[in-house]
Formats: C-alpha cells, sequence, structure tokens
C-alpha cells in the first residue's frame, strides 16, 4: 500500500515570489534585447554630428532613466530588487551606446582610429574593458578623436558610477525608510 505524496508547501512558488522575479526577468529581457539589436541593426551610417548628437542624446537619456528609475525605487515596495533592475538595465545601455559609437568611428575612419580594425565584438569588448579600468593594451585609441572619445566615455563612467553610488543608493534608503514607516498591508485603510 502506497502513502499519498504531500507536495512540500514550501518548495511550491508562493505568488509574492513570482512577483520578485519579474524585475529581473524584466531587465533580463531589456539587456537581452538591446545587446541583439546592437549586433542586428545595420551601423552603416558616417560617425558625424548626427553620431555625436546621438551619443549626447543617449546619455542624457540614460541619466534621465536612472532618475525614473531612483523615483521607482522609492515607492517600491522592494527598494533593493528594484535598484538591482536600474542597474542591470542602464549599465549595458551606456555600454553599448560607446560601443556603437566606437564602432560607427572605426567604421568610417578605418585602420588609423585603433591600434586594430574593430568589429562590433571588438569595439564591445573596448568599451567594457575601459568601463572596468583594466586596459589591457591590446586595443588602444591612436586618432585624437578616437581619444578624445575615449575620454569622454572615462569621465561618463566616473559620472555613471557616482551616480549609481550617490543616488541609487540613496534611493534605496528612502524606499526603505517609506517602506518601515508606512502601515502593515492588513492595516491599511481599503
Amino acid at each position: 500500500m502506497s502513502t499519498p505524496q504531500v507536495s512540500d508547501p514550501s518548495r511550491r512558488l508562493r505568488p509574492h515570489r513570482v512577483r520578485l522575479l519579474l524585475p529581473l526577468l524584466r531587465s533580463t529581457a531589456a539587456v537581452a534585447a538591446t545587446t541583439v539589436a546592437y549586433y542586428l541593426l545595420p551601423m552603416d551610417r558616417d560617425f558625424d554630428q548626427h553620431t555625436a548628437t546621438v551619443l549626447g542624446m543617449g546619455l542624457l537619456g540614460i541619466g534621465a532613466l536612472l532618475a525614473l528609475q531612483a523615483v521607482s525605487i522609492i515607492g517600491s515596495p522592494h527598494p533593493r530588487l528594484r535598484a538591482i533592475e536600474a542597474l542591470t538595465t542602464a549599465v549595458p545601455l551606456f555600454l553599448l551606446l560607446f560601443s556603437a559609437t566606437y564602432f560607427l568611428y572605426a567604421q568610417e575612419q578605418g585602420t588609423h582610429t585603433f591600434s586594430e580594425p574593430l568589429s562590433r565584438n571588438d569595439a564591445l569588448y573596448f568599451t567594457v574593458t575601459v568601463f572596468a579600468t583594466v586596459g589591457f593594451g591590446d586595443i588602444v585609441p591612436v586618432s585624437q578623436t578616437a581619444r578624445v572619445l575615449t575620454t569622454c566615455q572615462m569621465v561618463a563612467d566616473l559620472v555613471l558610477v557616482g551616480m549609481i553610488a550617490k543616488v541609487m543608493v540613496g534611493a534605496v534608503r528612502l524606499g526603505l525608510e517609506r517602506r518601515q514607516s508606512s502601515p502593515a498591508p492588513e492595516e491599511r485603510a481599503p
């Protein structure tokens, strides 16, 4: 005679746990979509004032995205998780924006811009090594414009890291304070 199998309720995913996974799934989907777009969209336009304008607008857009994310973090029931979602979305967008800029510039100017021709992979690799301050030295900017672009990325990296440290951490702190000061769900009025 067999005994009936009783499922362990602690092993089942509860709805609130599933809701906790949604921000991570959204972030993963956003990063995957932008990475796929980076590799599949045609980037055959020359590096010109339009490209520089798009880079500047993209950086402003990422700043605005982080500001909106900070407001969302403060109001979130899970501010730490919301901050992780914000960072895992904004940082890859930032890196892909610079990577596309390097790629377009290297395509237009040819082999005398960097120490070697840049494919999309090479441009992304270079962008990440600059962001991470690794600087292996295998790809280096050679032309003055490439050096200016790289310097702009270095400064933007510092600004981004500073914004993350100040704004995002502050938003998480405010969100946690707001959550602690609000009444428990069963005490709230309908």
